[in-house]
């Protein structure tokens, strides 16, 4: 006899705009059903909570960074605020998006309370468009 894994039913409110552009997401993504989809986007959305509130411990994974090249001084800028952290940095890549604009992937692994000073730092800089973090703990 094979044993049923427990869940939980629960009911969520939501503008039927939202519903409907889940749904093609979902099913643009090829999932089965809605409710593999809702537990990875509530998985995702708990995982990134978790992230922000660590202050220590081990994690693994990428800062992207989007800059502009026009700015004045920002390469520099950024650069030594990489050499600050290298301790936690393992890898980095650039591409250019645009003619004024380069994304940097930034792999780290490393102490979350030191990623996030990372982080932190990078979003400040003048010439920084967008920071995003994609981190887990291994």
């Amino acid at each position: 006899m094979s044993q049923r894994r427990k869940v939980t039913r629960f009911s969520v409110s939501l503008p039927p705009s939202l519903v409907e552009e889940f749904d093609e997401t979902w099913r643009g993504m090829r999932y089965d059903n809605r409710s593999k989809a809702v537990h990875d986007a509530v998985r995702g959305f708990i995982t990134d909570v978790q992230w922000m509130r660590r202050e220590s411990g081990s994690v693994v994974g990428v800062v992207l960074v989007l800059r502009y090249l026009d700015r004045p001084g920002v390469t520099e800028e950024i650069a030594a605020v990489r050499h600050g952290f290298r301790g936690v940095i393992s890898s980095v890549q650039q591409r250019y998006v645009e003619e004024n604009k380069v994304l940097e992937v930034v792999g780290v692994e490393g102490d979350a309370g030191e990623i996030k000073r990372l982080t932190q730092e990078l979003m400040a800089l003048k010439g920084v468009k967008q920071v995003k973090a994609s981190i887990i703990s291994p």
